[in-house]
């Protein structure tokens, strides 16, 4: 299991937001803006910082994908 920032790109393009508008108001460095966009780990402290700033929950700038791919599933 992963964690995709999808949510959190919609939210910022449906409020007319920039990933600079986000780094600045949540206070976060240029080099956890990238992580977000690789979906790499965060801490929970910088997401806490973002839904802050954005007035939303956890929930509504992240989700939990499966890596499993059906396709590996099964077996020869």
């Amino acid at each position: 299991m992963s964690v995709s920032y999808k949510p959190l790109w919609k939210l910022l393009i449906d409020r007319g937001w920039k990933k600079k508008d986000l780094q600045e108001a949540a206070k976060i460095s240029p080099s956890t803006i990238a992580k977000l966009g690789r979906d790499e780990d965060v801490t929970t402290a910088v997401l806490t910082r973002i839904c802050n700033a954005l007035g939303c929950q956890i929930g509504d700038i992240c989700e939990v994908t499966d890596d499993i791919n059906p396709a590996s599933t099964h077996e020869a």
